[in-house]
């Protein structure tokens, strides 16, 4: 039993030998039982076309003999035939003759003529040829004697003067004493074998004897579906109705038991072996004849075992393919789970040698873990403490300029209180009350600077909050604008309407802006029309605040590397503001751009509109 293990390589091998075989036997059976299946299905399809085929020649052949009946009933009951068999006159016989004449091209009929009641031949279609039935004495044929006798006969036979065989279609013809003589219409079938002729198909009809009248194979004419006993036979050549014909058995041999399909093995004429047909057979309604037809099965049975061979080929390649992958598959499968077994012991054994190197790695990370939780909370601490001492060094290099706005006040405050004592000493009340309305706006005003420097020294990170970005306009302005009112008047500033708010915090964004104006100021400060502005735009994916200055612009060693800390070409300087600046837009989901040339610089800050 080991060598069907599955899991060896020899069990493997072992179970694709069987299957191979066991997939040569299916096919096989496979071929052999579709061949039949096929040979059926082409036997049935067969036989269906030629019933159909039998079917429509039996109608079309009943329809040719039912147009030459009526023609005999129709010239029985004719006067001038009856005045000529009477008066036996030669001039009325003459032109019953031309009326024979006549009507054989618009009838197709072979021949027309008329017997007396003797079986003389009195007038004929044919008066004018050489072989004319005129003179001629038929009454030892059947067709007369039974027309006489019954009043109508049809009777198959060979002419005795043309030796052509045809229906010969009697009426007798009716006087007041008796009979008077026999009408006779002679039909042949050269035009109905004819058409039959030009199909595949072979057809033959025949009468209640089994002897073959009309076919479409000339050699088969008056041969016998079986032998003919010999004293019927004498019988048959006695009455000279098919000439000295042989009367012999047609080639056809039966290929299958009696029954559906009726398949044969015929010798056609010409043929060089015997071929293989359907044969089917039909009555010929309003006569005792049957129609057999022929078909040849070679070319049908082969396609269609051929077609249903393929087909089942195709359906067992599936198959056979189907088995295969699921027995790979299979195998596969089988070696997988082997491989895993093995996989699996030799895992848990390198489990048990590394469980201790494993603890030893787990503990000398957790200290790793540790020690970079304490390098990044030294991070953070560090980060803030370098925001913190630009925003110092920021308010260091404004003290002076705020020192100057608070200084005016103060001594505006003075005078103003001065004043107010000497109104008051002339008790003049309201306008000492006038100055110190202005004290107290002079003192409010005071305040404000004082505020706005205790909360942008004021160290901390607030949450992220919608901003009005006027007021970080405002504050900036705030704490820079004396410097810039000291060296230049003015400063140039579009401020936004109130209503437009920004992502971030007042105080950092005021930072940012005051980073920015400082390194206006010092690009424009040996320029004597120098010239700073700030302005806002309103833009698809947020709000832009610009700050642009017409100085000589940023050197390209600089611009290379303006983002990175300690790149400045200020003396003294850490370049550390823009560094800052980037990093605080960054955490407030916005960006920062630059462009320079010697016409100056522009900084554009893109903030996340609030909603």
């Amino acid at each position: 039993m080991s060598g069907f293990d599955p899991s060896t390589r020899h069990g493997r091998r072992r179970a694709w030998w069987l299957f191979g075989l066991f997939a040569v036997l299916l096919a096989v059976l496979s071929l052999w039982l579709a061949g039949e299946h096929g040979r059926r299905q082409a036997y049935d399809e067969l036989a269906e076309r030629a019933r159909r085929d039998a079917d429509l020649n039996s109608v079309v052949l009943r329809t040719v003999l039912e147009k030459q009946r009526s023609l005999p009933f129709v010239l029985a009951q004719d006067r001038d035939i009856r005045d000529a068999l009477v008066s036996r006159n030669a001039a009325a016989l003459r032109r019953i003759d031309q009326k024979f004449e006549s009507l054989l091209a618009g009838t197709r009929a072979s021949v027309i003529y008329l017997l007396d009641a003797g079986g003389l031949a009195v007038a004929s279609s044919n008066w004018r040829e050489p072989t004319s039935f005129v003179g001629s004495r038929y009454d030892f044929r059947a067709y007369y004697r039974q027309a006489a006798a019954e009043g109508s006969a049809e009777h198959y036979a060979l002419g005795s003067v043309s030796k052509r065989p045809g229906l010969y279609i009697s009426r007798r013809v009716e006087g007041p004493a008796g009979m008077l003589g026999v009408v006779v219409v002679k039909l042949e079938f050269d035009d109905v074998e004819h058409d039959w002729q030009r199909a595949d198909d072979s057809s033959y009809v025949t009468d209640t004897r089994g002897i073959v009248l009309i076919t479409s194979r000339p050699a088969w004419r008056f041969m016998t579906l079986a032998p003919v006993a010999a004293e019927q036979q004498g019988a048959i050549r006695e009455s000279l109705q098919f000439g000295d014909a042989s009367l012999a058995p047609l080639p056809i041999e039966p290929r299958t038991p009696q029954g559906e399909p009726d398949v044969v093995r015929a010798q056609l004429p010409g043929a060089a072996a015997p071929a293989e047909f359907l044969r089917v057979s039909t009555a010929v309604p309003a006569t005792g004849w049957r129609l057999n037809l022929l078909v040849p099965t070679a070319q049908a049975v082969q396609g269609a075992m051929r077609e249903s061979r393929s087909l089942a080929l195709f359906g067992l390649g599936l198959l056979l393919g189907l088995a295969a992958f699921v027995l790979y598959r299979r195998q596969k499968a089988i070696q997988r789970a082997t491989e895993q077994e093995q996989a699996r012991l030799e895992l848990e054994r390198r489990v048990i040698e590394r469980t201790q190197q494993l603890s030893r790695a787990r503990d000398e990370l957790q200290e790793q873990i540790d020690e970079r939780l304490k390098a990044e909370a030294s991070l953070q601490s560090v980060q803030q403490e370098l925001v913190q001492a630009n925003r110092l060094a920021i308010l260091g290099q404004v003290a002076a300029g705020v020192a100057h706005e608070i200084n005016q006040p103060v001594a505006a405050i003075r005078s103003y209180a001065d004043n107010a004592r000497t109104f008051l000493s002339r008790d003049n009340g309201e306008q000492a009350g006038r100055n110190l309305e202005q004290i107290a706006s002079l003192t409010e005003r005071i305040g404000t600077i004082t505020d706005e420097l205790r909360s942008f020294s004021r160290k901390g990170q607030r949450a992220i909050e919608p901003i009005p970005l006027v007021e970080v306009i405002d504050g900036a302005l705030l704490l820079l604008g004396s410097r810039f009112r000291q060296r230049y008047g003015r400063i140039d500033v579009v401020k936004p309407a109130a209503e437009l708010r920004v992502m971030g915090t007042r105080i950092r964004l005021e930072q940012v802006l005051i980073n920015l104006l400082q390194n206006a100021l010092e690009a424009v400060e040996n320029h004597p029309d120098g010239r700073v502005e700030v302005s806002v735009s309103e833009q698809e994916e947020g709000v832009a605040l610009i700050v642009s200055d017409n100085g000589g612009g940023i050197p390209e060693a600089i611009m290379a590397a303006l983002f990175t800390p300690f790149n400045t070409s200020k003396e003294g300087g850490l370049g550390l503001g823009l560094v800052i600046s980037k990093d605080i837009i960054g955490e407030f989901g916005g960006r920062i751009e630059v462009a320079s040339s010697v016409a100056g610089t522009r900084f554009t800050v893109y903030l996340q509109k609030a909603v």
